[in-house]
């Protein structure tokens, strides 16, 4: 494992990580702070779905779904699925950024009453520390599905179905709990899901070896 991670540092793969993720939280911290009332994202449908602060626990459990695949992708993943990962990662967030640098956007389906129990307590921690704006596409859904897909993909969980079941729901629970908790509307999630649509093909579909042949 040392060596496989002796390898990574080698090639670099790891600080063009970490100087993209200090970039994107730099940017993503300046257009936190602009005015998007003029673009506010909302369907008909946001407004059946219920709030549920017990939600709170698959949202925050995104975070430890993120960072701890990461690591598992740069110890056991081959250096094709770790280069797709990362890709996948890099390329999706940054697009997802420049949409919102674009076409700033936000929401006000917050609710007014949030249960006075532990999971509301942390919800309102949350609303504090994350504005509902630069919500489309949903970060928290592209993100669980790239992670998922790599995951799933990964020869070295081939003969663990297990790990791969377990991704699935949380992946799904995730994605549930943006709309659940009122940080994303419907619209984001959709854009999540097409926006990994589209990097799914550009990363793992097209045999690019096979057009540089040609």
């Amino acid at each position: 494992m040392k060596a496989k991670l002796n390898e990574i540092i080698k090639h670099g793969h790891l600080g063009i990580i970490a100087a993209f993720f200090a970039i994107y939280m730099v940017t993503f911290s300046y257009i936190e702070n602009r005015d998007v009332h003029h673009y506010i994202v909302h369907t008909v449908l946001d407004e059946k779905i219920p709030f549920c602060e017990y939600f709170i626990i698959p949202y925050i459990l995104w975070f430890f779904y993120v960072v701890g695949s990461c690591i598992f992708m740069i110890y056991k993943a081959s250096d094709k699925e770790f280069v797709q990962f990362a890709l996948s990662l890099i390329i999706g967030m940054s697009l997802a950024l420049t949409i919102c640098m674009i076409y700033p956007n936000g929401l006000t389906l917050r609710p007014s009453y949030i249960p006075d129990n532990i999971c509301g307590k942390i919800v309102k921690g949350l609303y504090k520390t994350d504005t509902s704006t630069n919500v489309f596409p949903s970060i928290h859904v592209y993100n669980s599905l790239a992670v998922h897909i790599a995951l799933a993909k990964c020869k070295a969980l081939k003969n663990k179905p297990a790990v791969r079941y377990a991704s699935l729901v949380l992946c799904i629970l995730i994605c549930m709990s943006t709309i659940f908790l009122k940080q994303h509307s419907v619209i984001d999630v959709i854009g999540g899901f097409a926006l990994m649509a589209v990097m799914y093909v550009f990363i793992y579909v097209i045999d690019y070896k096979k057009i540089i042949k040609r």
